[in-house]
């Protein structure tokens, strides 16, 4: 009888194991969180009706698509919200959180539009202020990063320079974003950040925990973007990822795998937001391509993990 039931024992430990082993799989790839910037229906979300000024394609409108699509996160970027640069009224913004909730999306994050690296003084304070009004936005969202630019290429100044009022500006966004556990997302959007050393030597300055990168796939400007992305994963804080690696213009598709590779490699977990991006010249249909992208992305977190 003992020996029967030690075997009983063995045989329930080993379904259990094997159960875990399951779950565990499946946590591994619940680890990515893939999420949808708002950026990729800027056209719609910008138009305004001519009779009343109204928005013709609101943010509400947008996440009852993406529940369509069983999109898991969003980024609704504050350019989108109906009063920007004002913020939104609370009311407005816990029904944009309440409506997202009910349909079972979470906000992976939000940004502004901003320069750092303007050589005007008035020009950097305002913008702070900015980042300030909206971190509060993002708090009470429910967003867990802030995306702000670095900023252009001032005509007539060392890069060293203009990186150091930047700099200045990000560390009081960080002070200030603290209180509200709201992380700094710094993006490298292809003006004064357009390499991971740039990026890396701005955070390395900054020094603050709460900072990181938005790790923007289509906006490095060197000859391998891969070897870039590679360098800035461990400080990724969140993500846009693009159709091409090499920039806007380009044909040549970003290889998803080898993206994937990358991040799993460098020990990032999180959301991956995509952004397709209209190209004047070119077919666009977000409906169509925000679809087909997350699909490539999702067939990729397969086969990397």
């Amino acid at each position: 009888m003992k020996r029967k039931v030690t075997l009983v024992c063995i045989v329930v430990l080993l379904v259990a194991g094997s159960c875990n082993t399951k779950d565990k799989s499946k946590k591994i790839q619940s680890d990515l969180i893939l999420s949808v910037n708002a950026y990729s229906f800027a056209d719609l979300m910008l138009a305004r009706d001519n009779r009343d000024k109204q928005q013709v394609y609101t943010l509400f409108n947008w996440l009852n698509w993406c529940s369509t699509q069983n999109i898991k996160a969003i980024d609704p970027t504050a350019y989108f919200f109906p009063t920007y640069p004002e913020v939104p009224s609370d009311e407005y913004i816990n029904k944009l959180k309440l409506r997202a909730e009910e349909l079972g999306i979470a906000i992976s994050g939000t940004g502004i539009r901003n320069n750092f690296a303007s050589p005007d003084s008035a020009k950097r304070a305002h913008d702070v202020q900015l980042a300030k009004d909206w971190i509060v936005v993002a708090h009470k969202l429910g967003a867990p990063v802030i995306r702000l630019f670095a900023g252009a290429i001032p005509e007539g100044y060392e890069w060293e320079e203009a990186a150091s009022w930047m700099i200045d500006c990000y560390k009081e966004c960080a002070e200030f974003a603290e209180q509200y556990r709201v992380t700094i997302g710094i993006q490298n959007h292809g003006e004064m950040l357009q390499t991971a050393d740039q990026c890396l030597y701005v955070l390395n300055k900054i020094n603050t925990k709460n900072v990181g990168l938005i790790v923007d796939t289509g906006n490095f400007k060197t000859e391998d973007p891969y070897k870039d992305i590679e360098k800035v994963i461990p400080y990724a804080v969140n993500w846009q990822v693009k159709e091409s690696v090499f920039g806007i213009n380009s044909e040549i598709r970003t290889d998803f795998k080898r993206l994937i590779t990358l991040i799993k490699n460098g020990g990032y977990t999180g959301y991956l937001p995509v952004e397709t991006l209209l190209v004047r010249g070119r077919p666009y249909d977000p409906f169509q391509l925000v679809p087909e992208m997350l699909n490539e992305l999702e067939e990729a977190i397969k086969k990397v993990y």
